[in-house]
């Protein structure tokens, strides 16, 4: 069957830009091209077809597409991380910045938001605020594991591409209960996406009509003297 907008799939993918991988699913691909990461989760995604959980151009593509379905594609900059904007490179004194500015430092500008530091000359800083990839043509190439039918699975699907951990979840009926793990209340990931995994969850996930969030803790053991 044709895979449709609205439909989960598990995708196994491999970004590429000028020969040089910068995003893949596959751990071996991405300690070859020095990109590994100890707290990245490897391995095929679940996605939501339509919903934009991979860029543009690879979402497009997917549809039509049957499980099982692989190729190479080239993602021309309008559907990948858009053209550059030179509007978006500007000049700020240094002393705005709480540390020494240096060319490719990650920086966060309130009123602006996040971009790099591309130079220092004199007493300015000059930020990029575009995507570090923005202006370039992507080539991905992927492979479509399995459709993902199954409610239960489809959450756990969103919890790992959100907040980039798993998690016990199990379902009862149409009520998905999510254990969440020791401390997840100082990881400012889970804290900026559990809004959109709950939205998603109701909006994209049939049968499933109540998510609930079950926090333990447990009472310290006293040390014996």
């Amino acid at each position: 069957m044709a895979i449709k907008d609205g439909d989960f799939i598990r995708l196994s993918y491999t970004g590429t830009v000028n020969g040089n991988v910068f995003d893949t699913t596959d751990e071996e691909e991405a300690k070859k091209a020095g990109i590994h990461s100890k707290n990245a989760l490897y391995g095929p995604v679940t996605i939501c077809v339509g919903q934009k959980h991979v860029i543009l151009g690879l979402d497009e593509e997917l549809v039509g597409k049957k499980a099982g379905s692989e190729a190479t594609i080239t993602v021309e900059p309008a559907k990948a991380f858009g053209d550059r904007d030179p509007k978006k490179i500007q000049s700020f004194p240094k002393n705005k910045f709480s540390e020494k500015p240096v060319r490719g430092m990650p920086v966060k500008i309130e009123e602006v938001g996040e971009g790099t530091v591309v130079d220092v000359i004199g007493s300015k800083v000059i930020v990029d605020f575009n995507a570090p990839l923005a202006g370039q043509t992507l080539t991905y190439s992927y492979k479509i594991e399995e459709e993902v039918s199954e409610p239960l699975d489809q959450l756990k699907g969103l919890v790992h591409l959100y907040a980039g951990r798993d998690m016990e979840i199990t379902m009862s009926g149409s009520t998905a209960t999510v254990i969440l793990p020791p401390g997840i209340n100082y990881d400012r990931r889970w804290l900026l996406w559990r809004g959109r995994i709950i939205h998603e969850g109701f909006e994209q996930i049939a049968g499933i009509s109540e998510i609930t969030l079950v926090e333990t803790f447990k009472k310290p053991e006293k040390k014996e003297e």
